[in-house]
């Protein structure tokens, strides 16, 4: 017998989505129809998917769950050396589970496809694009809870606002879910290419305003994300149509700046900008838990050791106060990742110290014009470069390469350049970016090996702590980089980063009777079935 407490709540949660909270709230305003009050509007369903909170960079989402989880298991950020570092924290991914299913992204679209099932055959497709739009978002994020839990509820989830009934979801085999949304990504590509937007599409569109080519090329890039996270496990499928999209670009065109390494970020990438209600940045996020101290790797070896442009976006040098003077320090330096807790809050918490350096303010956490990223440039074409390097040819996998880091270095000088801080960044010409790439310790030479662990590596330092779902998914996946020994802790059970998530305790104990079948495998040790690493 389930929590009566927890039926009412979701009853009256997912309720209220289906027939929308009388809160008038910037978006209520501005979607919902005036002439259709008393049915559920499906553009305004649809704006309501892109603008859930997990989609932005805001401060939940990185402080309780970002921050305390992947970020630490990729050492993109700095985390305290104690007992509890790798503890996954329950009440937080309660908080993540809940937001995609009730009343999240799962529970608004369930009710979207309800509304579209019950209109009369002759107006659904004047609400195609809603849908296809809707669901390549739903894919996108499901994609993200596989990568976190492996099997999840989703072809049963969401009954109250499909059918007013309370029926809990069985666990959908993860494998089967990935194929599930490669097929409907390549079916959301395929409608897209051939769509013209209307003004009402356009309207509810706060993701892409209304373009339908970017749509088409966003579903398309992540069928190739999703190909490339199984290649491993089923490499026939994903070199077969990987090479396939790849070798046909007119057919399948992807988010990657057109190979360009100076692109136009806010144009071609997928960011959801933030509201102008938003006013707030990550600042507290990243200090509560002094993940604004600069990660060991990824200062000292990834970008000093190379004289990497990105290091002057990434970090700032900090630097001591004495008798009220600031003295910035001479040169970027992270504290050793085996710096105990306690030396590490006593060298940053005393003015006098300060020798290391810290993320950049105006990039990262006091940047309140900080976009949600959900697919970027580079990302695709560090995609293409290992598809070229595994089954193609080196010399495209090196363009691919190349390409891939110079628009990484232009996207964070466009997150910088763009900040609401007051102090920014002048980005290096693209004379020295050139030389950068090939010169440094980071050109693309060497055996076949050692070029994809050029990629794994540039494409972790890409995807940071900002997207650390897909920094954690790619390095359970490739191994790369070669990050140093993690600390170990004396928590028993907790002494090393896991690879997976645990079902969050709600789940467990609300949906108990179909947990059952998945009980066994849900330790923190048993590997999503594309890490075959």
């Amino acid at each position: 017998m389930k929590k009566l407490s927890y039926i009412i709540y979701t009853a009256i949660t997912l309720l209220s989505v289906g027939l929308f909270q009388s809160c008038k709230t910037e978006l209520d305003n501005k979607y919902l129809d005036p002439e259709q009050t008393d049915i559920p509007n499906i553009r305004a369903f649809m704006t309501q998917v892109l603008n859930n909170s997990r989609l932005r960079s805001e401060y939940w989402h990185y402080r309780t769950f970002i921050l305390m989880h992947h970020a630490r298991y990729t050492q993109t950020t700095y985390f305290a050396n104690n007992n509890t570092m790798y503890q996954q924290q329950d009440a937080y991914t309660n908080d993540y589970w809940r937001d995609f299913y009730s009343p999240g992204i799962m529970g608004v679209y369930r009710a979207m496809e309800r509304t579209y099932n019950a209109l009369p055959d002759g107006e659904k497709s004047s609400y195609d694009a809603f849908m296809f739009a809707a669901r390549i978002v739903l894919y996108d994020q499901a994609s993200k809870l596989v990568d976190n839990f492996g099997d999840i509820p989703f072809s049963e989830a969401g009954s109250l606002p499909s059918s007013d009934q309370i029926s809990l979801g069985k666990f959908d085999d993860q494998k089967e879910l990935y194929n599930y949304f490669i097929e409907g990504l390549k079916d959301a590509a395929t409608f897209f290419k051939s769509y013209t937007s209307t003004p009402d599409f356009n309207r509810a569109d706060i993701l892409n305003d209304g373009n339908a080519r970017k749509w088409e090329s966003y579903a398309n890039s992540l069928r190739l994300r999703l190909l490339m996270r199984i290649s491993q496990f089923d490499e026939n499928r994903a070199r077969t149509e990987i090479m396939e999209m790849l070798n046909s670009p007119t057919n399948y065109p992807i988010i990657d700046g057109n190979n360009q390494s100076s692109y136009a970020v806010n144009n071609v990438d997928v960011l959801n900008k933030r509201l102008n209600t938003y006013t707030s940045s990550l600042i507290d996020a990243l200090r509560e838990i002094n993940s604004h101290y600069a990660p060991d790797y990824m200062l000292n070896t990834a970008l000093k050791t190379a004289n990497d442009p990105r290091i002057h976006v990434l970090f700032d040098k900090y630097g001591k106060t004495v008798s009220d003077v600031f003295t910035p320090n001479t040169d970027y330096q992270a504290l050793p990742i085996t710096t105990t807790e306690a030396n590490a809050n006593t060298e940053y918490g005393t003015a006098s110290l300060r020798r290391y350096a810290v993320v950049d303010s105006a990039t990262g956490w006091i940047n309140n014009e900080l976009p949600g990223i959900l697919m970027t440039a580079s990302e695709i074409n560090f995609i293409k470069a290992e598809a070229h390097e595994r089954w193609g040819n080196t010399s495209d996998a090196k363009t691919a390469y190349e390409t891939a880091v110079k628009q990484s270095i232009n996207f964070y000088y466009y997150l910088n350049n763009n900040s609401s801080h007051a102090t920014k960044v002048d980005k290096p010409s693209d004379g020295e970016i050139d030389n950068f790439v090939i010169t440094s310790n980071i050109k693309y030479e060497g055996s076949a090996v050692q070029k994809l662990q050029l990629i794994g590596t540039q494409k972790w330092l890409h995807f940071g702590w900002l997207q650390g779902e897909q920094a954690w998914a790619e390095y359970r996946r490739t191994g790369y980089p070669l990050l140093p020994a993690f600390p170990i802790s004396n928590l028993n059970g907790f002494q090393n980063p896991p690879v997976r998530l645990v079902y969050p305790s709600n789940e467990v104990t609300n949906n108990s009777e179909n947990y059952k079948a998945v009980q066994a495998k849900d330790t923190r040790d048993t590997k999503i079935f594309w890490d075959v690493n």
